[in-house]
């Protein structure tokens, strides 16, 4: 039966108000914990049993360095090691450099999502693939933000292609920034959670962030930029190249997508799909696969998406169609 010893300094943080964290560990994993003063004991199945010690004893170390834990890092901390029962909490969790001011904005709460942020402090060209929900976008623009504000950067530049940006977008009213707004809204969103509403408006007018539409990247050199494509699904080949030259000098730039929602035209090739088959390989080039199991929204998300997973899958498979 393991028994822990933890740092004293957080404990009661890591409890949780009423034990709630340790009720949280306990239906994740099966077992039973019992605590008195700084000694917690476990009793269960002796595998699930290895694995609560492991994230106990990580927790205690983290706590011995001062870490605050808060109840949404015992969430992720479950989460991580149901995928990887043996990863280091303490290195998921401690970062310096662009990656600890990155946690400051927003915590990762799964291995491919800091495996996304290492390679975005890593390498110069990000390609994320997967559904909605795995905070492709999020993500991107706290590291866009971090690298502001630690001067690695001069400006941010977000950008999504219009899909509709022929007859369709000719019907709403307004100029063509006006009519391609509601396209580049989730980025605005993104921006004011992140830096907030003010801040981001004045940065807004000052040209140090901009948002536009992909079709106004076309002729520019972009230099000392964290340029963010998202919904790069919707690019057609062209666009998608014309984006990937648009790179300067000191910027770096990730594309964000998911292969399965494609918007464009029947017979249209998008753009994603294709630099994932050409750029795979390239040195320099990170790619970074997101699945259902990143989901981090509301967990009914997550439902959602693996149902209509298994709903496509079945379309596709002959064996599954009606006789």
């Amino acid at each position: 039966m393991p028994q822990v010893t933890l740092a004293q300094e957080g404990i009661d943080a890591l409890f949780g108000a009423g034990d709630q964290n340790l009720k949280r560990i306990e239906r994740a994993f099966g077992v039973t914990l019992s605590a008195r003063g700084n000694q917690a004991q476990i009793e269960g199945e002796p595998e699930k049993a290895v694995v609560v010690e492991h994230l106990l004893n990580e927790f205690s170390t983290l706590m011995g360095s001062g870490f605050h834990v808060r109840p949404r890092d015992v969430d992720t901390a479950i989460r991580v090691l149901m995928e990887s029962p043996e990863a280091s909490l303490v290195q998921f969790f401690a970062g310096d450099g662009i990656l600890g001011s990155v946690r400051r904005l927003v915590n990762p709460r799964s291995l491919a999502q800091q495996m996304y942020l290492k390679a975005m402090a890593d390498h110069d060209m990000v390609i994320s693939i997967g559904p909605a929900g795995t905070g492709k976008t999020y993500l991107a623009v706290a590291m866009a933000a971090a690298a502001l504000k630690q001067k690695k950067i001069r400006r941010i530049v977000l950008t999504r292609p219009a899909v509709e940006a022929g007859e369709k977008l000719g019907y709403l009213p307004g100029d063509l920034a006006e009519k391609v707004n509601p396209y580049l809204r989730p980025l605005y969103d993104a921006l004011y959670d992140l830096i907030g509403f003010e801040k981001v408006t004045r940065m807004l007018e000052r040209g140090t962030i901009e948002v536009a539409p992909l079709a106004f990247m076309r002729g520019r050199t972009l230099n000392d930029a964290f340029i963010i494509l998202d919904e790069a699904q919707n690019t057609t080949g062209e666009q998608m190249k014309m984006f990937l030259t648009r790179i300067g000098f000191e910027s770096k730039a990730v594309i964000n997508g998911d292969i399965t929602q494609v918007d464009l035209p029947s017979g249209t090739a998008s753009g994603l799909r294709q630099a994932n088959e050409i750029l795979t390989g390239i040195d320099g080039i990170a790619f970074v696969r997101f699945t259902e199991r990143d989901v981090v929204r509301h967990p009914l998300v997550q439902k959602v998406i693996s149902a209509y997973e298994r709903h496509e899958n079945g379309r596709r498979d002959p064996e599954a169609e009606p006789r």
